[in-house]
Order: C-alpha cells, then sequence, then structure tokens
C-alpha cells in the first residue's frame, strides 16, 4: 500500500509539474527573446538615427561616430552603410560586416524587413537609416548571443530546480501520508493475526491512523473482546460440565461395584451390564469434552519433528497392540520432515487413529504408519488391514457421531480432524489396498531456510 499510494501521488505531481513548469518555462524563454531582439533593435535605431543626420542631412560624422562608440563600449559591433551598399563607418569588429550583412543590408535599402539571423552565437539586426522607402543608408548592429543563453538556461535551471523540489515535497509527503495509513493497518494486521493463533487478550491500537482506520480498530477490539467473553465462557462451561457429569458418574459406578461384589445371578448379570454402560458414559463425556476442546483450540504452530512423533507413538502404542495380536508398524525410516502444528496436536491425533485402528482391526491384523512430502506438505497415512468403511460411512466419519456403528463413542476421527484442519491441513479417508482403511493427513510443511526440503522423496498417493 505504501508503494502504491507513493508512486500514485509521484506521477500526479510530475505531470502536474510538467503541465505547469514546462509551458510557463517556454513563455518565459519566448519572452526573453522577444525583450533581447527588441532591445537590439533599439540599440540599431539609435545609431541609424544618427547615421541619418550624417548621410541625409551632410551633417558632420561627430554624434555617428560617438554611438559606434558606445555600441563598441557595450559589446556590439556596428557598420553604417550608404545607398550603394558601401561601409561608411563602423566599430571595431567586423561581425557587422561580410556576407550576411551585406544580404541584409540590400534588403533594407530595397524597402524590406529581414529576417534577422544567428550565426556563432550572434544575432544580427539591420534597421534604415532614415525612412523605411527612401531610406539614406543602412545601420547593422551584431550583437553576442551569451547574455541571453544566460537568462534561458537560468529560466529553465530555476524551472528544473522548482520541478525537483516539488517532485522531493511531493515524495516526502506522500512517503508520510502512505505510513501514516498503512502503519496502523499493518499493526491491525499483526494483533487479528495473534488473536487468530490464540492470543485472546491482544488488542489494536485506535489512536493512530485515520478516522476510518480509528474505527475499525476499536470494532476489532470490541470483536476481540467478545470473542475472548465466549472463549473463556465456553471454557468455564466445559469445567463445570467435566465437574458435574464425572463426580455423579463415579459415585454411580463406585456404588455398583457396591453390589455387583455381594450379588448372584441374574442380579450379578444386571449390574454387570449397568457397569459397562456407566463406562461407556464416562467414555462418552470423556470423548465430549475432547471434542469440544479440540474445538476452542487456537495453535500457535511449532515445528514438529514427523519421524520422532511418530516412533514415540508407535513405541507408546506397541504393547496395546501386542495385548491384541496386532502388528504395529512404520513402513521405513523416510526422511526427517518437520510440520507446523500445534503443540501436542500430532501426538493427540496419531493416539486417536492407532486407537481406532487397534480396535477395528482383528487378531493377526497389522497398522502401518508412512509419512513424506506431498507437494507442499507433509503426507501421513495410517493404514490397516481391518474391516474397512462403506462409501456412507467415510462421508460422515469426521462428524460428532456420524458413524452409528463405531464401537466405541464414535468422536475419535471428529478430533482427528478438528485438530487437523485447525492447523490448515486437510484429512481424508482412502480404502487399504487388499481391504481395510487408510486414513490419509496433508499437514502443512514448517518453512526452512536455504530450500533443502525442496530435494525430499514425495510419497505416492495410496
Amino acid at each position: 500500500m505504501t508503494r502504491r499510494i507513493t508512486w500514485t501521488l509521484l506521477v500526479l505531481t510530475s505531470v502536474l509539474l510538467v503541465l505547469a513548469v514546462v509551458p510557463l518555462a517556454v513563455s518565459l524563454t519566448a519572452r526573453e527573446r522577444v525583450a533581447y531582439r527588441d532591445s537590439q533593435r533599439a540599440a540599431t535605431r539609435v545609431v541609424a538615427a544618427a547615421a541619418e543626420e550624417h548621410l541625409s542631412d551632410n551633417k558632420p560624422p561627430t554624434v555617428m561616430r560617438q554611438e559606434l562608440e558606445a555600441a563598441a563600449r557595450a559589446g556590439d559591433c556596428a557598420a553604417v552603410y550608404d545607398t550603394s551598399g558601401r561601409v561608411v563607418a563602423s566599430t571595431s569588429c567586423t561581425a557587422a560586416q561580410g556576407e550576411e550583412a551585406a544580404e541584409l543590408v540590400k534588403d533594407v535599402l530595397a524597402g524590406h524587413e529581414p529576417e534577422p539571423p544567428e550565426n556563432e552565437g550572434r544575432l544580427v539586426a539591420a534597421e534604415p537609416a532614415g525612412e523605411v522607402h527612401r531610406p539614406a543608408g543602412a545601420v547593422v548592429l551584431a550583437r553576442s548571443a551569451g547574455p541571453l543563453d544566460t537568462r534561458i538556461a537560468a529560466i529553465w535551471g530555476w524551472s528544473a530546480a522548482i520541478g525537483i523540489a516539488g517532485l522531493a515535497a511531493s515524495a516526502l509527503l506522500s512517503v508520510r501520508l502512505a505510513r501514516w495509513v498503512s502503519r496502523p493497518l499493518s499493526t491491525l494486521d499483526v494483533s487479528a493475526r495473534r488473536l487468530g493463533e490464540g492470543v485472546l487478550d491482544e488488542r489494536a491500537d485506535v489512536g493512530a491512523g485515520p478516522p476510518e482506520v480509528r474505527r475499525l480498530a476499536a470494532t476489532f477490539n470490541t470483536m476481540a473482546a467478545r470473542t475472548e467473553a465466549l472463549v473463556h465462557g465456553h471454557r468455564a462451561v466445559i469445567a463445570d460440565v467435566s465437574h458435574q457429569l464425572r463426580t455423579p458418574l463415579t459415585a454411580l459406578r463406585l456404588r455398583l461395584d457396591v453390589l455387583a461384589a455381594g450379588a448372584e445371578g441374574v442380579t450379578a448379570a444386571e449390574l454387570g451390564a449397568a457397569q459397562e454402560e456407566i463406562a461407556r458414559l464416562s467414555r462418552l463425556v470423556d470423548g465430549l469434552l475432547a471434542v469440544a476442546r479440540a474445538e476452542q483450540t487456537a495453535p500457535r504452530p511449532t515445528a514438529v519433528r514427523v519421524d520422532e512423533v511418530v516412533a514415540e507413538r508407535v513405541a507408546a502404542w506397541s504393547p496395546v497392540a501386542e495385548e491384541r495380536d496386532v502388528r504395529l508398524t512404520v513402513s521405513s525410516d523416510g526422511p526427517a520432515l518437520t510440520v507446523a502444528l500445534g503443540a501436542g496436536h500430532l501426538e493427540q491425533i496419531l493416539d486417536n487413529l492407532i486407537a481406532n485402528a487397534v480396535d477395528a482391526v482383528p487378531e493377526g491384523g497389522s497398522i502401518t504408519l508412512d509419512r513424506g512430502r506431498a507437494g507442499d506438505g507433509v503426507r501421513v497415512l495410517v493404514r490397516d488391514d481391518g474391516p474397512g468403511m462403506t462409501d456412507e460411512a467415510k462421508a460422515v466419519a469426521f462428524r460428532r457421531f456420524g458413524n452409528p456403528k463405531a464401537r466405541g463413542a464414535g468422536l475419535g476421527l471428529a478430533i482427528v480432524h478438528r485438530l487437523v484442519t485447525v492447523n490448515g491441513g486437510t484429512a481424508g479417508l482412502e480404502d487399504t489396498p487388499g481391504g481395510g482403511l487408510t486414513v490419509v493427513l496433508d499437514l502443512p510443511l514448517w518453512p526452512e531456510r536455504g530450500g533443502a526440503s525442496r530435494s525430499l522423496p514425495v510419497l505416492k498417493e495410496t
């Protein structure tokens, strides 16, 4: 925005300066030329008037010579010609004599007004001595164009200085204006990013920038305050619900355990069924709380080593898998990949996926974890050779209680989907070749300097 505003104002100022300064300089130049020519012609007429008294009235040439000397002192060259084109008197320099002067004299004596030429930095003017149509002679005066060129150069120099000063002032003002507008917006952008990352007490500065930006910052602060109050309120409700539900469930389970200890026959069977229902209800409450916490997660991305987390979770779940005669493996060592996820999220994601797979895979089955590059991100696969899912079940698997045939609470994949998407990734389900289910996770790659990650192998589609 700063560059756009600056360049717009500079271009506009440049156009205005060109349209204003250049015509003014041209006008002043033309006026200076006319004034210089008029001054030269006036000096020529003064000498011509003195020459007429000598040529026409036969007066002594004293006044004529005095005017020629005055012209010489002024730096001009002058020559007086009679009706035959012969030089009667002149200054010491000969710039007013020669072929060009002869042509001018010829035109003047013929009663014409000659076009004064400019030759070798001099301006030459010719005037009749006496009447225009019946002149008694002619006077040619040559004057250096140096003073005129100096004045014209000064005009264009001052014009250029004014233009440069205008552009500099415009650049300074445009940069200050652009920063005055864009800096509060940049601060507001940072505040919005921090709020999105979970810093709920983040507020924008409402004391800088134009009134519109200040109003926007005030509106943002109002939204941030309401969001903070809403999130804190939800967290308080979750904490209260957790306490209020878990406590009576625990008490009820303990009482059932006491009753089951002394029961026999049908009563013992009914109490056992009741205990199983209480355990299922406890798991359901824990799952709902986990989903609620995941939905309220606003992570701050950190660098997470996928290979290390995968190896750690496989080692943690291997005893459970071995107890159920399920083989849990990692497909290969693979490259060292780093993703941008919230702290602890990848561990929670893999725990839910491995737990679901261990419950679904029959004895003698296998679960395989794989990872690798996929486009601009990292792909993690969790494959099993269990019964798999139908297309209808896969379409609703990531919803809460989406799969009514799930053995557990049906919330594990909902938690996975929420944790993956809140970090900017995607989650999907595919059929494993040969039977089973494959969970496909595409996670954002942690940016690395130097571009070293470009050479890593790419994980193939399942």
